[in-house]
């Protein structure tokens, strides 16, 4: 990665955390501030679609974030977010191991399919030792095992009005319904947009997102959706659930989250 990149990447890593972190922090006074139709709101969505398209234009859709040694390896991935679902079916599936789950991935594809946990473990696997940003100000270097996104997408074949990836989660968050998060096309099939079912040279634990999740290493931590529980594929995601895109969008958080 060029030194222009990594300078750009650490601006925006901290305009981000600068920005959204406020709201993070549950602060009531800028409740108002977030409310749609608020100038700050506006202006806010304004800056993340300028993001979006600053970083289209001056990375290429396949530039690769930063990758690391595994000496670089400090600490245990810090969880953030839910750490332990309580949703029947998944306690169902932690208590068999993951044994009996499945990854549905479907919509606006040509060929739905479903994956065991198994069967994803078996499919060529990409490994990557990489940095989680985190909104809220930290990082964490660790490493990542998984099938890449891409690789499912070429089985399953996308239709030309499909647009966008929407992972659906099996957990809840803050008492504000099921946690969902969606990337478009070209992050999707990103080479380092991979399902990761490995951390750290062992089974994904349960507090990091087993048995599934996303990296998206390009993008702020909030973006990777753990407890995968099926993929669809949309043309348009205001339909879903409060139509921002995400649960965090749907909050009043930035959907694209690029650094």
């Amino acid at each position: 990665m060029t030194r222009f990149s990594m300078r750009r990447r650490k601006f925006l890593t901290a305009t981000a955390a600068g920005v959204a972190g406020t709201t993070l922090a549950g602060c009531d006074v800028f409740d108002p501030l977030l409310r749609p139709g608020h100038p700050v709101r506006d202006a806010m969505a304004g800056a993340n679609a300028l993001t979006e398209a600053a970083q289209r234009l001056l990375l290429d859709d396949n530039a690769l974030a930063r990758e690391f040694s595994a000496s670089e390896i400090r600490q245990g991935m810090r969880p953030n977010g839910s750490t332990d679902p309580t949703d029947i079916d998944y306690l169902i599936a932690k208590q068999n191991d993951f044994a009996f789950y499945r990854l549905e991935v479907g919509g606006l594809v040509e060929s739905p399919a479903s994956y065991s946990l198994e069967e994803l473990r078996n499919m060529p696997a990409r490994t990557q030792i990489t940095r989680h940003d985190c909104v809220e100000g930290w990082s964490c270097i660790a490493k990542w095992t998984g099938v890449p996104l891409a690789a499912i997408l070429d089985e399953v074949k996308p239709r030309d009005s499909a647009r966008y990836c929407v992972f659906h989660c099996f957990d809840t968050y803050g008492g504000a319904g099921l946690y969902y998060e969606s990337i478009d096309m070209i992050d999707a099939r990103h080479p380092q947009t991979i399902l990761a079912y490995g951390m750290n040279d062992a089974a994904l634990p349960v507090r990091n997102g087993a048995p599934l999740r996303v990296r998206i290493e390009r993008q702020l931590g909030y973006k990777m959706a753990k407890y995968i529980r099926r993929i669809e594929l949309v043309d348009d995601f205001s339909r879903l659930y409060r139509g921002k895109g995400s649960f965090w969008a749907d909050l009043g958080y930035d959907w694209y989250a690029g650094i």
